[in-house]
Formats: C-alpha cells, sequence, structure tokens
C-alpha cells in the first residue's frame, strides 16, 4: 500500500487519541448529548472508526471513540462505562460470564499486523525462524538478516493489545520456544526491547530510533517505516498488501459467534485478524436504535468500501450478513 494513503491514516488517529470525533466537537446542537456514543478500545481499527464515525455525524449520530487498546477496551466495556467497545481479541466464555447485560461480538474490518522496521538501506524478508528469533532477542543485528552492519532494537507494544495477542499467537504457531517460554497474550513478559503504548506510539518510536522493528497494523506503515516479507506455512515471503492480507483472511472460519482465527496460514500474508465491536445484548434503551444505526452504517457497502484504501480489509459479503444479523440481535 503506498505510503501516502497512509498519511491520512495516521492523522486520523492523531484525533482519535485525543478521544473526540470532529463532528462531536463542532455542533453546537443542544439535543447532540442525546444523540452522543461513547466507545472505547482496540487501536488497530481507530484509523478507519475516525473516517466511519465523521461520516456517520453527518446523520446525526456523534461517536466518542477513545482508542485505548483493546485490554483496557474490554474493562472499560466490562464495567459499562461505555455504550460499546472494541477489541481485536474475541472475549472468551469467562470473560463474558461477567458482563450482566450479555455481548454480542461483531466483526467490523479486518487487516495485516506488518512486521515495521526503520532501516532505510535494508529490504527485509524473514523466515519464521529469524521472525521468531528477532523478538526472542536472539537475532540483534541487522547483518544476521543480510543486510549491513546495524544495531537492531526492539519495540513492543506496552498496554493490553489485540495486536499483541494476535502477533504473539503468529509467534507460538512457528517457534515451540516462545509457545513455551513467552506465550500468547494481550500482554507477555517480552525477552527483549522497549514497549509504547498503542500502534499509535509503537509507530512514533519506531520512526525516532534508526534501526528500530515492531509490529503494527498495516495502516501505520508511513514515512521512514517499511514492512518486512514475512514467510507463511507455505514457505513462501510475503509482504503485507489488501490483496495478501485477504488472501490469508479467507481461510480463517467464523463459527456461530462470529468469531476465529489462523494463526499461521499457507496463503497469502500470515499474520492477519478480525477485528470486533463488543455490544451489549439488552439494556441498551433509548440507545438501541442509534446503536443499531452506527453499526449498520459500519458494515455498509459505502463504509466497507474505505478499508482499502486506510490500509485495511473489507469483510466478505457472507460475513457482512452474518454481522448485521448479530447487530439487529441487541436490544
Amino acid at each position: 500500500m503506498a505510503r501516502s494513503l497512509n498519511a491520512w491514516a495516521l492523522t486520523a488517529v492523531a484525533s482519535m487519541t485525543a478521544g473526540l470525533t470532529l463532528s462531536a466537537c463542532s455542533s453546537g446542537d443542544g439535543n447532540q448529548a442525546q444523540r452522543n456514543l461513547s466507545a472505547a478500545g482496540a487501536s488497530f481499527p481507530a484509523a478507519i472508526y475516525q473516517r466511519w464515525f465523521q461520516g456517520l455525524s453527518q446523520q446525526g449520530v456523534y461517536v466518542n471513540y477513545q482508542s485505548i487498546g483493546s485490554g483496557a477496551g474490554v474493562r472499560q466495556f466490562t464495567a459499562e462505562t461505555v455504550d460499546f467497545g472494541a477489541s481485536d481479541k474475541p472475549m472468551k466464555p469467562e470473560a463474558i460470564s461477567k458482563v450482566s447485560r450479555g455481548v454480542v461480538q461483531i466483526p467490523m474490518t479486518a487487516g495485516a499486523i506488518a512486521v515495521a522496521y526503520n532501516n532505510a538501506d535494508c529490504e527485509l524478508s524473514l523466515t519464521q525462524k529469524q521472525l521468531a528469533g528477532i523478538f526472542l532477542g536472539q537475532i540483534t543485528n541487522y547483518s544476521e538478516l543480510g543486510c549491513a552492519d546495524k544495531e537492531i532494537n526492539v519495540v513492543h507494544r506496552s498496554d493490553g493489545s489485540g495486536t499483541t495477542f494476535n502477533f504473539t499467537k503468529h509467534l507460538a504457531a512457528i517457534s515451540p520456544r516462545w509457545k513455551t517460554e513467552v506465550g500468547v497474550a494481550k500482554s507477555v513478559q517480552w525477552p527483549t526491547g522497549v514497549g509504547a503504548k498503542g500502534n499509535e506510539g509503537v509507530a512514533a518510536q519506531l520512526t525516532q530510533i534508526n534501526g528500530g522493528i515492531g509490529y503494527v497494523e498495516l495502516a501505520y506503515i508511513q514515512g521512514a517505516l517499511k514492512a518486512a516479507a514475512v514467510e507463511n506455512a507455505s514457505g513462501k515471503k510475503v509482504k503485507p498488501t489488501n490483496a495478501t492480507a485477504s488472501e490469508a483472511l479467507g481461510s480463517i472460519v467464523l463459527g456461530p459467534d462470529l468469531i476465529g482465527s489462523n494463526p499461521n496460514p499457507k496463503g497469502g500474508y500470515p499474520i492477519v485478524t478480525f477485528t470486533w465491536v463488543l455490544a451489549y445484548k439488552t439494556g441498551n434503551d433509548d440507545k438501541t436504535a442509534m446503536l443499531k444505526k452506527t453499526f449498520n452504517y459500519m458494515l455498509s457497502e459505502e463504509a466497507q468500501s474505505q478499508a482499502p484504501e486506510l490500509g485495511y480489509i473489507s469483510l466478505p459479503p457472507e460475513v457482512v450478513n452474518k454481522a448485521k444479523a448479530a447487530a439487529d440481535s441487541i436490544n
């Protein structure tokens, strides 16, 4: 994806981090509070959510979305301090049981998690062993990867993150050592590197570190950052693009609860994920109609068609239909 397309996405994410949509700030309508929705969660889809919520404001619904990471978003959703949440890691049954109003998990978009690096003189094409070795702290210099001598500086997420969950799930699938020594979670004890908050923070930190390597959603690859080619399960090294991510996503089967993953697909770019909105099944009261309008707009052909230009993947029609049915089930 051209880096120029990502520049808009990063500008949008900056406003998301501030926690206020432009439309919510500008309206002086005294009845606006009755048409406001609050939401919080994953930074992975923040750029496209910002675009969608700006479009939605033209229909009289204003969404204030806090891009605070999946972990914090699930906590706020569970505490019922928001109207809906967002996460790149689906909630498990034990977590759902803590939400008295019930949970409906709705896939909204999908994308690739890129291995981002800042080294102008290097074109990284990583085997599975090399990828795991970098984040295990075993590979510490670009010369070990076929590039000129330069120290590797790993940057990872410091907050609870669905991006981290999906990235570590891939590492566990390709590296027995990672699986036994580090594991899979929204937060892990990293063997090496420094932490930064959000996809935004990791991208900003990498931009400042010559030789930095980390992982971010594809939309955050811009400026000095490049995305490495990564080996998939069939042995092919693939760069993340809309086409290669779509190919890998095609291997994921979403069950009746609309959740699923494939941490090591044979085709396409191998580190991909759906991302979900977390809605309350009951107790939405007078906000039910607004929530349904919001979710149906996000799933509309107009909104989904904007995904590729921002570095995301439009949902397949069959997934959209199931997601709309799930959204319609809230009350």
